[in-house]
C-alpha cells in the first residue's frame, strides 16, 4: 500500500492509570475513524510525568511488558481497529528499569521493544534516577502499513538517532514526548527549538516525522511543569503539515505517498553521497581522533 495516513495525539494525564488508558483509547479511536493507520500516543501516558522529583515509590510503577495494562489494552485496540500503535511504557525487566516503546502491529501482535537511548537529567526532568540507558539499539519495524522507526523524547534532539533510523529504511519516524516548561528558568520556552530540531531530522533524512507531546500543568514535590503540547507532523522536507495547540487535547492526521517518498529519497542523493570513511569524529566525545599509540 502506497498511501499512508498517520496520526499524532496529545492529552493531559491524571493520577488514575485506567482513566488515562481510556482517554488514550478515545483518541486512537477518533484517529482511526479519520482513516489513520499508524497512531502515535505521547510518552508515558499511563501516569503523570513522575520524573519531576526523585521518589523511590515511583520506581514501582515499572512493569514487565507482559504485565503492563496499557500494552494489553492497546494490543486489543490495535486488533479491533486495524491500526499500528507505538506504545510508550515504564518497563521493568528483572532489576533493570527502562523508558521503553512497544511496537504493536495492526493485528495486535508485539513486533518488538525499543528502550530509550539518551536519558536526560536536569531540573524537573530527573530521568537518570528512574531509567537505565537503553540497550536495544535503534529499531525499525515492518508493520502492516509501513516501515516504522521510533525513538523517545530526549532521543529526538540527537541527529544520530534519526539518521540511523533512516539508514535502516524507516518510512516514518515517531517520537512520543513529554516536554514543557523549565522549572529552573521560567523565561525558557523551548517549543519552537524542539519542533525545528525534528523538522531538521525530517528534512535531512527526507523521512516524515510524527511527534506527540502531552499537555497540562503537573505539580511535583519540588517543582511543577506546564507541558506545551504542540504535537505535529512534518513531511519529508521538514514542513509542518499538521500542528496542535499548546493546551488542547488533539488528534492530527496527515497522508503520505510512501512510493513517492521512497523515490525522492533515492533520487535526491543525500544517502548516495554520504562519506562514512571520514565520519570517525562522530564516534568521539570531543571531535578529536587519537592514534592508539598516543593515548
Amino acid at each position: 500500500m502506497s498511501e499512508l495516513t498517520v496520526a499524532a495525539t496529545q492529552m493531559a494525564c491524571g493520577p488514575d492509570r485506567d482513566e488515562n488508558i481510556a482517554r488514550a483509547e478515545k483518541l486512537v479511536t477518533h484517529a482511526a475513524e479519520r482513516g489513520a493507520q499508524i497512531v502515535l500516543l505521547q510518552e508515558l501516558f499511563e501516569t503523570p510525568y513522575f520524573c519531576k522529583d526523585t521518589e523511590p515509590g515511583f520506581l514501582h510503577l515499572a512493569l514487565p511488558v507482559a504485565d503492563n495494562p496499557a500494552v494489553r489494552h492497546m494490543r486489543a485496540l490495535a486488533y479491533r481497529l486495524g491500526v499500528v500503535l507505538p506504545v510508550s511504557i515504564y518497563e521493568r525487566t528483572n532489576n533493570a528499569l527502562y523508558n521503553s516503546l512497544v511496537m504493536i502491529d495492526a493485528d495486535g501482535e508485539i513486533l518488538g521493544v525499543y528502550r530509550k537511548s539518551h536519558i536526560p537529567d536536569g531540573p524537573g526532568y530527573k530521568e537518570k534516577y528512574y531509567f537505565s540507558p537503553g540497550d536495544s539499539g535503534f529499531l525499525v519495524w515492518n508493520t502492516r502499513y509501513a516501515r516504522v522507526g521510533a525513538a523517545v523524547c530526549w532521543d529526538q534532539w540527537f541527529p544520530e538517532t534519526a539518521r540511523i533510523l533512516a539508514l535502516k529504511g524507516a518510512d516514518i519516524i515517531c517520537y512520543p514526548t513529554a516536554i514543557g516548561s523549565e522549572p529552573h528558568d521560567p523565561t525558557i520556552h523551548s517549543r519552537d527549538h524542539w519542533q525545528r530540531t525534528m523538522q531538521g531530522h525530517a528534512a535531512a533524512n527526507m523521512v516524515p516525522v510524527i511527534a506527540s507531546n502531552r499537555i497540562g500543568r503537573e505539580e511535583g514535590r519540588t517543582c511543577e511543569i506546564t507541558f506545551y503540547g504542540s504535537s505535529f507532523i512534518a513531511d519529508n522536507t521538514g514542513k509542518k503539515v499538521a500542528e496542535a495547540g499548546e493546551s488542547d487535547e488533539a488528534v492530527l492526521t496527515a497522508q503520505f505517498d510512501l512510493d513517492a517518498l521512497r523515490r525522492a529519497r533515492l533520487e535526491w542523493g543525500v544517502f548516495r553521497d554520504r562519506r562514512i570513511d571520514i565520519y570517525g569524529e562522530l564516534l568521539t566525545l570531543d571531535g578529536t581522533l587519537r592514534h592508539p599509540a598516543h593515548r
